[in-house]
């Protein structure tokens, strides 16, 4: 992401005020009903929004299935449709670019995909839980541990749901002083006070949550107050922009982060301790290590994307073919393929056997591809836009079909649970912000035989 923060909220204020112009008509059929194009990925609307206040109804499977919008829209009661409302979307949206019209370039290379596709049904639109965005280029702060239990940032607090309950308990509360309980060398002892949460990651009973200042606060789930603090760097473009947690070979657990001032650093949580430090020509948005561990992607402040060996940090391959900055990288479990996203509103999936060109170019409807995740199986992959839109794909037809799940409002995430059984989409709105669930398709046709 761009090394100067402010400017470039600057910038997107100026893209939402021009779509606030804009979409002025609507908002006036609209009313206080539906806000939906009133969000801005700013510090202050969060502040300025106590969802407490807010007291519309969760939405089942059943009622959606008898005809009630999943998030709850009256649209029956409003003098605009949903799908002209829809359509003044489309048209109206302004796709943040760093690089000038590259989301118009980026359309001839794209394939073309089957819609209308059913691999996850809609479960349940759940209110009471709502996630918060600090920094309107970096979705990744919800994360699925099992198909019950979803972890989620939403304004100082990390916050776990359970799908059994519906009920949500806090996990991490950021706003006061957050100091470690345990010593460790190396851990900022001093810890930190009211931090901005840019980023999250959480992995079986693991979670790191990264900071504005380039901070990292660790916590084990299974145990009682924060485990390390760290920060980065003292930097003052020093924002982590990503963290990956994973295991090594060996079943030791480490977490990468990438940050704005270049660097990306491994962590060995066994021993608390940074064990790899490496340095690139941009800022890094995001970082994705191989199943086998042999592999690192790093997309960035570059159209180009790198592949480096993640022990040395050497080049080992360039991908080439995206026009924007990149914020988005996940592998297939097969370890041979793997995608990057872009604000070209492209996502690409490349062969480690032959990066000369993209295995395919798959293309968002409204902007940049900020979070891509698959299924554990390999068997689907979702990408998410910067609003209204996730796309799911089949990677075993190669991703010619896709399902599109269409709502209303900025992503602040998506996870699949590591069974792959549900999805989760964490959805920032001022009114209708909430968790959308979604569990996988099955055909059980072979029961039929019983009836």
């Amino acid at each position: 992401m761009s090394n100067y923060q402010a400017e470039e909220d600057a910038a997107y204020m100026d893209h939402v005020d021009d779509d606030d112009d804009d979409m002025e008509d609507v908002d006036d059929d609209l009313g206080d009903d539906f806000h939906g194009d009133d969000m801005a990925a700013s510090d202050s609307d969060v502040d300025e929004f106590d969802y407490s206040s807010n007291k519309i109804a969760d939405t089942s499977a059943e009622q959606a299935r008898k005809g009630k919008d999943i998030q709850g829209i009256p649209w029956d009661r409003l003098s605009i449709t949903r799908e002209k409302y829809r359509q003044t979307r489309l048209d109206q949206y302004k796709n943040y670019e760093n690089v000038p019209n590259s989301g118009d370039s980026s359309g001839k290379d794209c394939m073309a995909t089957q819609k209308g596709a059913i691999f996850y049904d809609f479960w349940r639109n759940s209110r009471s839980i709502k996630s918060s965005i600090l920094h309107f280029q970096l979705r990744n702060l919800v994360w699925a541990t099992s198909k019950h239990d979803v972890y989620l940032m939403s304004q100082f607090l990390v916050s776990h749901y359970s799908t059994l309950t519906s009920g949500k308990h806090e996990v991490l509360n950021v706003q006061g002083h957050v100091s470690p309980s345990e010593k460790h060398p190396g851990s900022l002892l001093e810890g930190f006070t009211k931090t901005q949460v840019s980023t999250l990651a959480v992995k079986d009973k693991f979670l790191v949550a990264g900071g504005f200042q380039g901070e990292l606060i660790c916590k084990h789930l299974d145990r009682p107050g924060v485990s390390f603090c760290s920060r980065t760097t003292y930097d003052d473009n020093a924002i982590t922009n990503a963290i990956e947690i994973y295991n090594k070979p060996s079943g030791a657990l480490h977490f990468t982060a990438s940050n704005n001032d270049c660097g990306v650093r491994d962590f060995d949580m066994e021993r608390y301790q940074l064990v790899n430090y490496f340095r690139f020509p941009w800022p890094v948005n995001h970082t994705s290590l191989s199943p086998d561990g042999k592999l690192l992607t790093i997309v960035g402040d570059n159209p180009e994307g790198l592949l480096v060996d993640p022990n040395t940090g050497k080049t080992l391959g360039t991908l080439a073919g995206h026009l924007d900055f990149s914020f988005a990288s996940a592998w297939h479990p097969d370890g041979l393929t793997f995608s990057t996203g872009n604000q070209d509103k492209t996502c690409r999936v490349w062969d480690i056997r032959n990066l000369s060109k993209s295995v395919a170019v798959l293309r968002g409807n409204l902007g940049a591809i900020r979070s891509i995740r698959y299924t554990s199986d390999g068997k689907y992959m979702a990408m998410a836009e910067p609003a209204d839109f996730v796309h799911v794909y089949d990677v075993s037809k190669g991703y010619e079909t896709e399902q599109e799940i269409d709502f209303f409002g900025e992503i602040s995430g998506i996870s699949f649970s590591p069974d792959t059984e549900a999805l989760f989409i964490g959805v920032w709105d001022r009114t209708y912000g909430s968790l959308l669930e979604y569990g996988r398709h099955h055909n059980y046709s072979y029961l039929d035989s019983y009836l």
